[in-house]
């Protein structure tokens, strides 16, 4: 599929969410939480009530992450961050209150109805230290050398273009500075079939890079101390209500699905 392809699908249904999470709708925009009765093990309980207390509900019901990259990424009075892909803006939100008053938290998104319900969300929560910039993974509206800390959300997995989205990450850090992302990665090989299947499960749009390729693609960009760590691993049975609504036998893929598909914290630094 061509890049702007991509890219205006992910528009659409990423915008499409924000549209119901502003209704006061839930966000989830695909897979299992889209069949009735199916709980989503991909995007529930991804924050403790004590984290979101005080946030505007807008921002937690659009949340379309698969992790908690505020919860594990080391964040510092006074630094300067930058999520990618900020959606909602519950990430952008919780960074603030790490980095307080004299740092600064940048949200990077794509999507105009995204980016008006973040903005909407930061003037309800009365955050000042945020900036909601439009702009693509690929293409970071910032100067080089601009920010301590990049962190996301199940975001890098969407980008058509990795290497040229973690080019730009590594550019716009600062030496010293941290890759600090949550994402879907992928464990050996899957065959094509099942994991087009399994990916649009896991996230509306999925591209998830398998492990040792997310791994040299970092290295690849400049990026040293590359470490991945498993934050839930999927088995077939998180999938089996969709998986049967599509029309494919869980007990049969199980085998080449089970362990293999996961969300994951991935570090990174900039020497």
């Amino acid at each position: 599929m061509a890049d702007t392809n991509i890219k205006e699908i992910v528009r659409e249904k990423y915008g499409e969410a924000a549209r119901r999470a502003t209704a006061g709708g839930s966000s989830c925009c695909g897979g299992a939480s889209a069949i009735a009765g199916a709980k989503d093990p991909i995007t529930s309980n991804l924050y403790e009530a004590a984290q979101t207390l005080g946030l505007p509900a807008a921002a937690v019901q659009a949340s379309l992450g698969c992790g908690n990259p505020t919860a594990l990424a080391t964040l510092n009075e006074g630094e300067t961050v930058l999520d990618l892909g900020s959606g909602g803006g519950i990430d952008v939100l919780l960074s603030a209150r790490r980095v307080g008053p004299s740092g600064k938290v940048y949200g990077l998104d794509m999507t105009d109805d995204m980016l008006a319900l973040a903005r909407e969300n930061q003037r309800a929560a009365g955050v000042t230290n945020v900036e909601f910039l439009k702009g693509e993974l690929e293409s970071i509206p910032l100067p080089d050398a601009s920010v301590d800390v990049i962190i996301s959300n199940c975001v890098v997995n969407l980008s058509a273009d990795k290497d040229r989205a973690l080019a730009e990450a590594f550019r716009v850090l600062r030496p010293g500075g941290r890759f600090a992302v949550s994402d879907v990665v992928v464990r050996g090989a899957v065959p094509a079939e099942v994991r087009r299947n399994v990916e649009l499960w896991i996230g509306c749009l999925a591209g998830a890079l398998e492990e040792k390729e997310f791994e040299a693609k970092l290295t690849q960009a400049g990026f040293r101390d590359v470490e991945i760590v498993p934050t839930r691993i999927y088995d077939v049975n998180d999938a089996r209500d969709f998986l049967s609504a599509a029309g494919i036998d869980a007990d049969a893929i199980a085998p080449q699905v089970d362990g293999k598909f996961m969300s994951a914290f991935v570090r990174a630094r900039k020497a």
